[in-house]
């Protein structure tokens, strides 16, 4: 992974002061920081500047956000990390649904932001964590994928087939927020997408499974009302 000290960046954001912070911000962290304040243009910007993550404001004076997460998922997977004023769940889940890695709440401080991107670049290579021979480790956690094996250091875990299916979704998306409907959806179907209690009890199981303490997770983490992050 390359460091986060020379990364190139895509600021598509209206408000000055903001898009000013960042800039020295994340330029005195050795960033390249390029800007828009319209969505049309950093979409532009994204295709011609080749960065290696965006930073998204929602609330852009010519299209939503929503919309320039859409256009660029056509053509690209570079991480996206969302900045908005709205802190409803459910527009966290609309851009998280979109395609956005992350989401952050304004205001926001640089240390978190920076962390944030740090997150968003070891999930974006793929690398370490998940060799290929589909071998994910984090921690003390080492899931063997094609053989359906889990450990916790020495221990070995078994899981039922739904357990190491969410699990592996949560792999499969490693770093990033999985929103209950994504999860709901791609294990139980279209139909099941508002049965959040399924989510709730086999989270619960796999915590008691994979945590030290369940209460106190390591690795599955909440992100309140909108879904879980496997962290790495």
């Amino acid at each position: 992974m390359r460091s986060v000290s020379n990364l190139v960046v895509v600021v598509i954001e209206d408000d000055p002061a903001i898009r000013l912070f960042l800039r020295k911000g994340l330029g005195a962290h050795g960033f390249k920081v390029f800007e828009a304040e319209r969505g049309k243009q950093g979409i532009i910007e994204a295709g011609v500047r080749k960065p290696d993550l965006i930073i998204l404001d929602l609330a852009l004076p010519d299209i939503d956000g929503v919309e320039v997460i859409k256009a660029i998922r056509a053509w690209s997977t570079l991480p996206i990390i969302i900045l908005s004023a709205r802190s409803s769940e459910q527009h966290k889940i609309e851009a998280l649904d979109a395609g956005a890695d992350d989401y952050l709440t304004k205001p926001f401080g640089l240390g978190e932001l920076l962390a944030r991107i740090r997150v968003a670049m070891r999930h974006s290579t793929n690398s370490p964590e998940q060799d290929q021979q589909g071998i994910f480790s984090t921690g003390e956690l080492k899931v063997d994928i094609p053989k359906r094996e889990v450990t916790i250091g020495d221990r070995e875990v078994h899981l039922t087939p739904i357990q190491f299916r969410l699990l592996s979704l949560l792999i499969k998306n490693a770093g990033k927020v999985s929103t209950h409907q994504y999860l709901l959806k791609e294990i139980w179907g279209p139909s099941n997408i508002d049965n959040s209690h399924y989510l709730r009890i086999y989270m619960s199981q796999l915590r008691q499974k994979l945590e030290t303490d369940p209460t106190q997770p390591l690795y599955l983490l909440t992100e309140s009302g909108v879904g879980y992050r496997l962290k790495i």
